[in-house]
Formats: C-alpha cells, structure tokens, sequence
C-alpha cells in the first residue's frame, strides 16, 4: 500500500481496475484507494502483470502491506504467497470480509453458521446474497453512490466476495435507469415489532477515522476559548445584491464568499490570528489561505482557497464551487485541502442560528458562522428590523489572547458591516 496523502496511515480498496492476469504499462492505474480524504488513484512504476490480488475490494491495508503480487505472466509466485502468509501480511481473498460482524449466538449458545449461499465466491442473485450472519456487506464508495443516487441498497445484488456490492452494481444498477432489482425482492414491515432493534456494522471510513482523531487532538490539548459577536449583514445582502445584477448565473457570488474574504483582510490586521503554535515558536503566515468547510456524506473536509486576501469575490466564489465539487465526488488532491492558515464553517444556509467550531490544528482559530435572521433592534430610539449573524470564533489561547480574538472581530464585523472597508 503506497502513501496517496500527507496523513495516510492506511487504504482501502476502493476497486481494482485491473484484474488478475490483465497486463498493464507504467503510469496505468492499478486500482482505487480510500485515503483519509479521498479517492485516490494507485498507479503502477513500471510495467508488468497483476497476478495476484492479496487485498479485495473493501479491504484495508496499512502503509508497506502487500496488497497485491505483480511481475512477469506465468512467473511462479508460490514462494512469495508463502512469504505474505508467514507474516501475516495479508489474508486469502475467500475470507470474511472485515466489514462483517462475526453471526450472532443462537438460543442455544452456539454461533449460527453461515448457509451455503453466502460461503460461495460467485455472483449472488438474491437479496440475501449481499449479508453475511444477517449483516448487509456494502463497500463505502458503493454506500456513497447508492445514497446520492436515491437507489435502495436492499434491492441490489452484490457481485463481490461473498456478496458484497461494490462500485460495479451501483454503477450498473444506474446504467439500467434505476436500482437493480434482484429476482424476488420484497419490502415488508411487520405490523407489531418485537425484540431489540437490528443494526448494521459497517467499516468506518478512512476520513471518519482522521477526523475523530483531529478533533480529538484539538478539543483536549489545545486550551480554547470562545468569542461571539452579532452583526448586522443589511450591507453585505444589498452588496451582493448589486453584484450579482451584472454577472450570469453560474458566476453569481453567495454572502459566505463575502464573508471568506472579509476574513481574509481582517486576518492581515490580526496577524496573531492568521499564525500557528509550533511549541517554542509562533509562525506567522504571509497571506490568509482559508479553509472552507464543506460537508460530505462521510464527514468535513476544508478546501483551501489560497491567497484569499489578494483575489476578487469573483475568483474566491468560483475557485470555492470547484473545490466543493471536488470534495464532494473525493476527487481533492492534498495540496488542495491542507495547510489553511485559518478555518470558517458555516452552517448559516442549514438555519442553524449560532455554534461552536473545533479548531483544526495548527491552525489557531476558526469561526462558526449562523444563519442571517431578520430581527427587531432599536436604532436611534425607534424600533427597526436588521439582518443580524451570529458569528463565534474558536481561539487557540496559546497564540490568541482575549483582547487579540476580539480585536479581529471588531475588524472582521465592520468589514462587513461596511463592505468598503474590504478596499483599504
């Protein structure tokens, strides 16, 4: 298993676009990996035949562990299976799945054994044939494309080991117009429910898996404290508004694009914000590259929008619609969502009024930004209706000192609420 990302630890077998026998030249790719932010392609050095596959699609393989066996056709490799199995690189790809939970005991204490069905190795034809001990077996991407698809994983027939879908189903289940409905398949809810709820186990992604250890990293040794402000965004709205008048649809600038570059601009002012705590020393960053947090089926990934202070809001909302499309299909490469000096999340368009955001390390700060509300205030003694936004910013005290954090947001609410300021 190569290193596809800075923090790959491990990969999953996405799919192998080649299979056992198929030749291939340098720079071919071999298969797809789930890193821990993407998926990424695995390509080959040289030249070859792949005549083993070690790890099936779904598997997980740690950096350096044979996933596969290439070299020459007709080569003889029983010396190198010999070795995999010895240290207990790899595992036989008729095994159960990692994905699949071991049966569940029967009355009588003794785990039930698997049918005949699910044991075979061939294409299933049946519901039943993608579980294994009442467990559906579904690889994460096909998990992924089933649920922004709207197809019923229920009614697929899985086509990998021991029925598993894959890729491939989901894939031909769309080729079809629609799910691709095993023979027989039936939906039934019982009328009276009796006993604990059935579940489900199915294999934590690589992303789920960098994320709780991120945040776990962040929300215990970093001692954080947390500012709020509220500001008025009447100005911001009639800007944007104004904007968008002269530029088509597909070029239309939304307030979060707005709200990045405001940030941007306060970040040069503050640069105690826009810096990093690196133990005996405090980085300071040239320019604000901020990281827009963009949610994804499995977790938040932070695009990073270089440079932010020195672009146009065109170029910042064009440059932010790219990166969440690439997110979103997993197509980021590393550089693309890494090093951000400075996060934002939010949450305002989901109607979420105010919350708390965690840091990303090294970063120093983030802000949540909520929902903009048209509230009753009193301005010069009269009752008056203002666009008010909730914006909370997460502070990494070892760089960021109270009167440092609110400083920024001083600065950040009046760019905002006097978008001009953003000129000087």
């Amino acid at each position: 298993m190569p290193k596809l990302s800075p923090t790959m630890e491990e990969g999953q077998i996405a799919r192998w676009v080649k299979n056992e026998g198929d030749a291939f030249e340098a720079n071919e790719t071999l298969a797809e990996v789930d890193t821990d932010k993407a998926t990424m392609e695995m390509t080959a050095l040289s030249g070859g035949t792949l005549l083993k596959i070690l790890k099936p699609e779904g598997d997980t393989a740690a950096l350096g562990e044979a996933i596969a066996i290439i070299g020459q056709k007709g080569e003889d490799i029983s010396a190198l299976l010999d070795e995999v199995s010895k240290n207990g690189a790899s595992k036989a790809a008729d095994e159960k799945p990692k994905s699949v939970s071991e049966p569940e005991p029967t009355a009588g204490g003794k785990a039930a054994e698997p049918t005949e069905e699910v044991r075979k190795e061939a294409p299933a034809a049946t519901p039943a044939s993608n579980s294994y001990g009442g467990r559906m077996i579904v690889s994460p991407i096909a998990a992924r494309m089933a649920a922004d698809n709207g197809i019923d994983l229920r009614t697929i027939a899985g086509s990998g080991p021991q029925g598993r879908i894959i890729k491939r189903d989901i894939e031909e289940a769309l080729a079809g117009g629609g799910s691709k409905t095993a023979a027989g398949a039936k939906r039934f809810t019982p009328s009276t429910i009796v006993g604990a709820a059935g579940y489900s186990d199915e294999p934590t992604s690589k992303m789920r898996q960098v994320i709780a250890t991120r945040l776990a990293e962040s929300i215990g040794p970093i001692p954080t404290f947390y500012l709020t402000v509220e500001i008025e965004m009447d100005n911001v709205l009639a800007t944007r508004k104004q904007i968008n008048a002269s530029l088509e649809d597909d070029a239309k600038i939304s307030v979060n694009d707005i709200i990045v570059k405001a940030a941007a601009m306060s970040l040069l002012k503050h640069p105690f914000v826009n810096a990093s705590y690196q133990d005996k020393s405090i980085r300071f960053y040239d320019q604000a590259d901020i990281g827009v947090a963009v949610a994804i089926d499995e977790g938040l990934i932070t695009p990073v929008v270089r440079g932010a202070n020195l672009k146009g809001l065109s170029e910042i909302s064009a440059e932010i619609r790219d990166l969440a499309a690439k997110a979103k299909a997993k197509k980021l490469q590393p550089e693309e969502y890494t090093g951000a000096t400075f996060s934002i999340s939010n949450l305002g368009m989901m109607g979420i009024k105010e919350f708390t955001a965690i840091i990303n390390p090294p970063e120093a700060a983030i802000i949540a930004v909520g929902a903009s509300t048209p509230t009753p205030v009193v301005r010069n003694g009269e009752v008056t209706v203002r666009n008010l936004m909730h914006v909370t910013m997460s502070c990494d005290h070892r760089v960021v000192d109270g009167a440092t954090g609110a400083k920024f947001l001083q600065t950040f609410k009046q760019m905002l609420e006097t978008p001009a300021m953003m000129l000087l």
